[in-house]
């Protein structure tokens, strides 16, 4: 006979350390990893692309990753929006330097990559 398993992920012998009612900071905490990510992943693509594309070669694969990183800020500044539990409550509350420079982020690096995918390298 099975020993039961408490309430967790399952196959795991111990229990979800996460609260249901965090779940969604996680996926913000995610997003904006991945939006760091594809930023540097980006930075290191424009470097490599700068040295072996030919002249008049666009920075394709460049765009494509500073566009997702843009892409990422806004799902995790929308996601965090709309779940923050404190903005529905009262209107007292005032907007965090690190909330409104997510929402600064996220058209600035959109804007980069669509000038990335439209860049021509020159000689």
């Amino acid at each position: 006979m099975a020993e039961p398993r408490p309430p967790g992920w399952p196959g795991l012998p111990f229990p979800n350390p996460v609260s249901p009612l965090l779940e969604w900071l996680q996926s913000v905490q995610a997003t904006m990893i991945l939006s760091v990510i594809f930023s540097v992943l980006s930075l290191f693509l424009f470097f490599c692309q700068l040295f072996t594309l030919t002249k008049g070669g666009r920075f394709y694969i460049t765009g494509v990753f500073q566009i997702l990183a843009g892409l990422c800020v806004m799902s995790a500044a929308s996601i965090y929006t709309v779940r923050h539990p404190e903005w529905h409550s009262t209107s007292d509350n005032s907007y965090g330097f690190a909330y409104i420079l997510a929402w600064v982020a996220f058209p600035l690096a959109l804007l980069s990559g669509v000038i990335y995918v439209i860049l021509r390298k020159r000689e």
